[in-house]
């Protein structure tokens, strides 16, 4: 080990690096479980953002099953997810390029089911007593913002874009056919609704012919969030309900509703993409499940009939995508030591296995950061929350009396939450001498339907709160730098960061990757998904224009006093690159240091190696230039404008 040397904060020399990152670094995402085989998706940066079907055997063998020049993606609400599902070797999945379904019968190439219309297609189900796929269908015939999302029935021996069988309803989620195939269960929510706030499961009986007939509501309203409707496999029909504040379980019985699992913790996530499970059935009288409570995640085994819930140990504090059959359950797993990663869990041992890491890079533990949870005061005597990384390289120690440069992270969503499961872009900051505070602001999932309402009308303002608390409460504890406090966050996280570099004094730098900073533009360009969001996070439009035009960062860059770089996809749909473009005109007029990176080929959210790559080191150069500290590796340069 080479000896300790002195160098200030900032400019520390790291094994993680930019290249490392975008390189060695993919995206793990739904699991699925067919006979003895699992299933899951990788999106690789170095191909190009490519997502991959991967199938593992249980000889241990992984194949790409996703041949080169498909993606498995689909665009349904820009977000997607549910984008295959898997019978008997059979993948049917939704292409990228011209959002048709595909059916990819074991060895063989990918055939279209659907015709090349602007038809897109996600969380598909088997029908096999009919022959069919089961999936909800959004219609983009006419503009994106009027698109029609209905539930159809797509014949596997046909070519067209599928039967309706549900309509009406501005959305639709998790079509879930029973076992004997007679009864059809699927979640609606409209606007101005999200499904976080309002939703209703339903359940329709099968006809002969295929169609539904008559339909009942089973749960929801106004102010209860439904989420993953299943049928265990004795016909039960379950569901997870925040009836009480909390997202637990529940199940569906000769017409009435029993509480599973009555406890102060989370079992649901909010619906940002398709095909979200936190629980599935290794038998009729036995759920596997996950849920969390402050930020930590834990698996559990629930025995129905007692209603008895046992924790399964395991090393893990993130987990997501649970799958079972009767011998195992697999999920996506992480911890602060471990990335992301594809986990299967034998449930006669309650033995874990990782059968596919985000990476495979050896990083020594000396480089490696771990979390801190803390807890501090906010506004109106409340509490919020986060994770504090300090710097940590094994090879680097500050000068005494310094203390380091903070970087805030305000969560994308809003209604998301941050995980502790190891990052390496977040490890990328701390092992060059940034301390990172990742904020579970008000507003966030994990913490109770009250807390994940604190910000109902009050965007712009409790979450940019919650963030300079965060930060002033790491500097009232001495563990960082009053005057080198940064903010940085992603799409309504840019938000945030834009927010609070305009309406707080407090920060001295910002990062906003495709924010948003003009509430009113979002307004008219939004996609039909999140188009009647802001509606509860801040007003009704056009009746509260005022309120828009008040907590919009464009409209008051005179009260910007640090420098900013914005960083934006060109083929955003979500918040399009004029967002950032404005913002960037506004604030170089000012005189104030300002940089701004359009990436081609990037939607929401950057999936690109070369564009990575890029991003991270344009961040790091640019706080090296506004802070003054030198670079222990040499960067591409980033040209800033008024430095």
């Amino acid at each position: 080990m080479p000896a300790t040397r002195i160098a200030p904060y900032g400019s520390w020399k790291s094994p993680i690096t930019s290249d490392l990152i975008a390189a060695g670094t993919i995206r793990l995402m739904e699991p699925a479980l067919d006979g003895a085989d699992v299933y899951w998706i990788e999106s690789r940066p170095a191909e190009g953002g490519r997502h991959v079907i991967v199938r593992y055997t249980p000889d241990g063998q992984t194949h790409d099953v996703t041949p080169p020049g498909f993606n498995a993606r689909t665009r349904v609400h820009e977000y997607g997810g549910g984008a295959y599902v898997v019978a008997h070797g059979t993948v049917y999945f939704s292409h990228f390029t011209d959002q048709r379904l595909y059916a990819q019968p074991p060895g063989a190439a990918p055939q279209p089911l659907t015709t090349a219309t602007d038809m897109l297609y996600a969380d598909a189900v088997l029908d096999p007593h009919r022959h069919r796929l089961l999936c909800v269908r959004e219609d983009q015939t006419a503009h994106q913002r009027d698109s029609v999302n209905t539930v159809v029935a797509i014949d596997l021996q046909g070519s067209d874009s599928g039967q309706v069988l549900v309509s009406g309803n501005d959305f639709y989620a998790a079509p879930r056919l029973s076992p004997d195939g007679t009864r059809l269960a699927w979640l609606t929510w409209n606007h101005p609704h999200m499904p976080w706030d309002s939703t209703a499961l339903w359940v329709g009986t099968v006809r002969a012919d295929g169609t539904i007939g008559q339909a009942e509501r089973v749960a929801g309203g106004d102010s209860e969030s439904l989420f993953q409707p299943a049928w265990s496999p004795d016909g039960v029909l379950h569901f997870v309900s925040d009836r009480t504040g909390w997202w637990n379980l529940y199940r569906w019985r000769q017409g009435h509703i029993e509480a599973l699992c009555d406890m102060p913790a989370e079992f649901g996530l909010p619906q940002w993409v398709f095909g979200m499970s936190t629980y599935a059935f290794a038998s009729a009288d036995c759920i596997i499940c996950t849920y969390t409570q402050q930020g930590m995640w834990y698996l559990a085994r629930l025995d129905t009939p007692t209603r008895r819930l046992t924790t399964i140990a395991t090393p893990y504090t993130t987990i997501a995508s649970l799958r079972a059959n009767p011998t195992h359950a697999v999920c996506i797993a992480g911890s602060p030591t471990m990335p992301l990663s594809v986990v299967q869990l034998d449930l006669a041992t309650d033995t874990t296995t990782v059968l596919r890491g985000a990476n495979t890079l050896d990083i020594d533990a000396g480089y490696v950061s771990m979390p801190r949870a803390i807890a501090f005061p906010t506004e109106q005597g409340r509490t919020a929350y986060g994770f504090f990384y300090a710097p940590r390289n094994r090879d680097v120690v500050a000068p005494a009396h310094e203390r380091p440069p903070l970087i805030v992270i305000s969560h994308g969503g809003p209604t998301s939450a941050t995980s502790t499961a190891l990052n390496l872009t977040l490890q990328y900051w701390t092992s060059r001498g940034f301390g990172v505070l990742d904020v579970n602001y008000g507003g966030s999932t994990g913490y109770g339907r009250a807390y994940r309402e604190r910000l109902k009308g009050q965007w712009g303002i409790v979450d940019v709160d919650d963030c300079v608390n965060g930060a002033r409460y790491l500097v009232d504890h001495g563990d960082v730098d009053s005057e080198r406090l940064i903010i940085r966050g992603a799409s309504a996280g840019g938000y945030t960061t834009l927010s609070a570099l305009t309406f707080r004094q407090v920060f001295y730098a910002g990062a906003s990757y495709y924010g948003i900073c003009d509430l009113e533009a979002l307004e008219r360009d939004c996609h039909k998904f999140e188009s009647r969001y802001n509606h509860s996070l801040i007003g009704p439009y056009p009746e509260a224009a005022d309120l828009y035009r008040q907590r919009s960062p464009i409209h008051f860059t005179d009260r910007l006093s640090c420098p900013l770089i914005l960083l934006q996809g060109r083929d955003d749909k979500v918040v399009p690159p004029n967002q950032a473009e404005m913002m960037f005109a506004a604030v170089r007029r000012k005189g104030l240091p300002v940089a701004y990176l359009l990436f081609d080929g990037e939607q929401h959210g950057f999936r690109r190696a070369e564009n990575i790559k890029r991003a991270l080191d344009a961040e790091l150069y640019f706080y090296a230039r506004v802070f003054g500290f030198h670079l222990a590796d040499a960067v591409e340069s980033v040209e800033i404008a008024n430095l």
